[in-house]
Formats: structure tokens, sequence, C-alpha cells
């Protein structure tokens, strides 16, 4: 794989059709293009488990836009993966070799296990790299995905057949959304997915995690309502159900956050999630970014990159990306970590925190590829939205408040403030952005910051006033920053 290579991936699910376009920039993926479309592949298979005529012209069409999107690339860095539809389809050799000349490029139906490796490697790169064991589901049209796994391995899958589209045809006649029709359903999927509860109790797992489908679109609905801030309760699948009886019928729903193309398979969906929820008695269920598309694209690659040390890597990457000054990042850093190291402290998450504060020393002047000025905004903005392997959305968000705060009033990051690990490493990186300002390296040897029951005390060498009165006014400047919050800022040596 070469640098700046085009990558593609093409899932063509039960439900919708996908295509990620992605291009390799120095051992990352970065997205490029991704096009959706619903063509309800597995909603027109009949008795004899033959596709329609209408719904394999449906695909076709769809391929070929995909095909005209892609023309051009190697046929090395494209994949194309069928799922659950074709493999039951009995049919599936007419869509296929009809489907590969309109797109222009090979097409695999994989199997149910092979789904759901490249699902988890798809959602894992996007998760933290840690060694809590998750267990990961994923509700397409007509399969279920479940999987096991510690860090980017997976060590246990498996794929049922049961799915939004199948589940909403057979137990959600005419789209008729009504109790009696949640319950049949939902009691109806936990009878084929109890066997699931030997390989994956909870016995197995720390967090449960739901990627793309049926658990994004619940998400998306959710968060347009208010809730599920912190993932997807049970209390939140029951108020949905609720709402969703009172429209009676799936194309009457009209409910913030449901997309029209949801709505007829909304109520199937919602039931298999439910029936895990209750299976696994999961109190809530992490919303993970991912997909079988991304895993599709890692397998591309076939990178070597060390597992421990994936987010080491995104923080490089990003570096790279958004032209950071390097040797002002390692000052920065290497600045904040001598403060930060310095400070007595019995937290239980130091490393984790010490951490933190590197990546966002190394990070503080990505929002610098916008403009200079507002530069802590602009960071903040883009760590909050950048894809970063390896880093959860909550870890990003710490990051974006930490390079937000790194220099002027404390107001903008006042609620982070109450968290007194966020605010001893704010401190530090402010302190070390300041001592760095001039982008010169300062003298750590005369650098000594201790914290007590006053707050935090910078002790200074008596000849700093002498040869960096720029450094003592921005000093003095900061004390009375601070001076505003629960946590009081000294000098001595001034």
């Amino acid at each position: 794989m070469n640098n700046g290579d085009l990558l593609a991936a093409i899932d063509i699910g039960s439900n919708s059709f996908r295509l990620e376009v992605a291009r390799y920039v120095n051992g990352y993926i970065e997205r490029v293009d991704y096009l959706k479309e619903t063509v309800r592949l597995g909603a027109n298979l009949d008795d004899n488990k033959a596709l329609s005529q209408d719904a394999m012209d449906r695909g076709w069409a769809c391929l070929a836009r995909f095909g005209e999107r892609i023309r051009g690339f190697s046929t090395n860095n494209v994949t194309a993966i069928a799922t659950q539809t074709l493999r039951e389809a009995s049919n599936r050799s007419v869509f296929v070799a009809t489907g590969q000349q309109y797109l222009g490029f090979n097409i695999d139906v994989i199997a149910g296990q092979e789904e759901a490796r490249l699902i988890y490697q798809g959602v894992a790169h996007n998760l933290p790299d840690d060694s809590r064991p998750r267990m990961v589901i994923d509700i397409g049209g007509r399969s279920t995905e479940f999987m096991l796994g510690q860090g980017l391995r997976s060590s246990a899958l498996a794929s049922y057949k049961v799915g939004s589209v199948s589940w909403s045809q057979r137990y959600f006649a005419n789209g008729q959304l009504t109790p009696q029709a949640f319950n049949n359903a939902t009691v109806a999927a936990k009878a084929l997915l109890e066997e699931t509860l030997g390989t994956f109790s909870k016995a197995h797992w720390a967090t449960a995690y739901g990627s793309s489908g049926t658990v994004g679109a619940v998400d998306e609905v959710l968060r347009a309502n208010g809730r599920g801030a912190t993932g997807i309760s049970h209390s939140d699948l029951r108020w949905l159900i609720t709402k969703l009886c009172d429209y009676k019928y799936s194309e009457y729903v009209d409910i913030a956050g449901i997309k029209a193309d949801r709505k007829p398979v909304i109520g199937g969906g919602v039931s298999i999630l439910k029936a895990i929820f209750e299976l696994f008695d999961i109190d809530t269920m992490q919303v993970a970014k991912g997909a079988l598309r991304h895993g599709a694209l890692q397998d591309l690659v076939k990178r070597d990159t060390p597992r421990a040390e994936l987010r080491h890597h995104t923080v490089d990457y990003l570096m790279q990306r958004f032209n950071v000054d390097a040797l002002q990042a390692s000052r920065v850093s290497q600045t904040a970590l001598h403060l930060f190291d310095q400070v007595d402290t019995q937290q239980t998450d130091l490393k984790s925190a010490r951490q933190r504060l590197m990546w966002a020393s190394q990070l503080h002047e990505v929002g610098s590829i916008v403009s200079h000025n507002d530069l802590p905004i602009h960071g903040a903005y883009m760590l909050g939205h950048v894809d970063a392997p390896g880093f959860s959305i909550d870890e990003l968000h710490v990051l974006s408040q930490l390079v937000l705060g790194q220099r002027g009033k404390l107001k903008k990051v006042d609620a982070m403030l109450v968290d007194t690990s966020f605010a001893k490493q704010l401190l530090c990186l402010r302190l070390a952005c300041l001592l760095c300002h001039a982008r010169k390296t300062p003298d750590l040897n005369t650098l000594k910051l201790r914290c007590d029951a006053h707050g935090y005390t910078l002790r200074l060498h008596p000849t700093w006033a002498q040869h960096f009165p720029q450094s003592i006014w921005l000093l003095e400047e900061e004390v009375k920053y601070w001076a505003r919050t629960e946590t009081l800022l000294h000098i001595e040596g001034i």
C-alpha cells in the first residue's frame, strides 16, 4: 500500500448498500467520501428464497452508481462484501454476476462469522485500546452479529438470522405498531438468541457496545429527543416503544430523529434490541463508531501497528495531518509533564491523566491549521469531531476541553474545573504554553510546582524576573485568571 492510495469498501447489506471511500495516509485510513442508499434487498425474498426482479434491479442500479464513483481505482484497493440476504438468496449467483459488471469489481458473499470479524475490527479501531473485555452487537437487516473481544482482538464471533427487515415483515404486518406486536417480536427474538448466553454471557464482558444499523438509528432518535446522553438504556427502549405505538402504524411515525427510510423497519429492529437487553440484563449499551465497511478497509491495508501503541500513533498522525509544529509540541509537552510530575497526587488514574496531558500538549496547536486567531476554539472543535482510532468519544471530549482552555479566561471550561484531575492537567498545560510562548525551551531545573491546601505554587529562580520579564507579566495575568476559580495559583520568586 502506497501513501496516498485511494481505497473503497462496499457493504451490500440487506437494508442498505454503503460505499466508503478513503485514502491511505501515513499508515492511517482517512475518509474521503461516504454514500448510502436504502435498497431493501432483503425485503424481497420469496418463498423459494429468490430475489425478485425489482429488488435485483434496484441493487444493480445502486452498484452502477457506486461503480461510477470508484472507476479507475486499483482492484487491489477495492473490496465489495455481501451479507445475509445474498447468503440466503437462491439466485444470488445471478445477482452477483450482473452486479459485478455494474460495479466493475468482484463481489464476495461472506459467511456470518466473517461478517462478525470485520464488524468487530471496524468497531475496535474506534474504541479505546484497553484490556477490558467487551461485547459488540450489530443488528442488520436480516442478521444480528455478536462479538466478544479485548482491544483489537476478537475472541468469539457469531451471526444469527434475525434482523430489522425480516422481523418487521414477520411481526409488524402492514407496518402496524402495537404493544402486542412488540411483545411477540421480542419473545421470538429471545427464543432464537437464547443460545448465545453460553458464549456471550455477562460474565465474559465488562461493557456492551452496539454498532451501526438499528443501534445507530435508536441513538439518533434518543439524542434528538434529549435522551441517551450516556448510552442507550432499557428505560429508553421502553419510552421509544410507547412513542411508536402511539402512532399505530410505521408510516405515520413522526418522532424527531427517525429518518423516512428507517420507519418501515423500526419495529423489528427495536424489538430485537429489547430482546438483547433482556437476555443479557443490560442496563446501558454504549454506541460505537465503526462498521463492517471500516473493518474491510482495515483488511485491505493490513496494518502492522503495535496495538498497545495505537493512540500514540493516532496522535502522531493527527500532528502530521494538521501540520502541528513538532518542536513546539515537544517543548510544551516536556514542560507540562515536568510540572505535573512534581505535584503530589493520590489519584487512581495517574497514568491516564498524565497521558491525557501529554496528548493535549502535543495537539494543543491543531487549530492553527484553520487560523491562529481563536486557535483554542478551532482546535477544540476539531478534536471533538475528528476520527481518532483508539480514542473514545469521552476521551476526545476531555482532550478538546484541555485544548480549549489552554489560554485566556477559564470561564469557557468552568464546568470541567470541578474535576480536580482535569484542573491539575489544565493548569500544567496552561503554564507550559505560557512558559514556552517564545517558542524556546525554558530551564526546567528552575521551575518547581507544588500543591497544598492553599492551592498551587510555582516557584521560580530569583533571576527569572530579570531574564524573562514577558513571562513574568503573563504569569501575573495567569494568577488573576485562576483567582476567579476554586483552584488558586501563587507565584514565588517574582
